[in-house]
């Protein structure tokens, strides 16, 4: 098996190049839905919010897919799920039921899990083997 070289990040590195490696709040990102021929723009969940969403899908008394609702609900930005009108035009009786009403259960899942890996949730992180000197 081929063993990559993997080099330690330093605060050298950390130091100089602030602007690569500082996590930025309020940054937007894009997913097309292919059943919709369109997209949906979300900004990256803070960590409260994605806490919230974490307790919700641990709760045992809730939906199962009510953390999922809750991420989408309080991320996408493009269209602007929380608009008076829209909600009305959808005859929402809870802000939330939005989200099931222009989204397909499998879209919601997908898009969720989107939202949270933008945030580094699924991200590839290995344990590096030490080498004896």
């Amino acid at each position: 098996m081929d063993k990559k070289v993997r080099e330690k990040l330093t605060l050298l590195q950390l130091i100089k190049e602030k602007e690569k490696y500082e996590v930025k709040s309020g940054v937007k990102e894009e997913l097309y839905i292919e059943r919709l021929d369109a997209t949906i723009v979300f900004e990256k969940p803070d960590r409260a919010l994605v806490l919230e969403s974490i307790e919700l899908s641990q709760d045992k008394d809730t939906d199962p897919g009510s953390a999922d609702v809750h991420i989408l609900y309080n991320s996408i930005v493009e269209p602007n799920l929380k608009d008076d009108e829209l909600q009305k035009a959808y005859a929402c009786g809870a802000p939330t039921d939005i989200v099931w009403k222009v989204f397909e259960p499998g879209e919601v899942s997908t898009i969720a899990g989107e939202i949270m890996k933008s945030v580094g949730y699924g991200s590839h992180i290995e344990k590096v083997e030490h080498v004896k000197n």
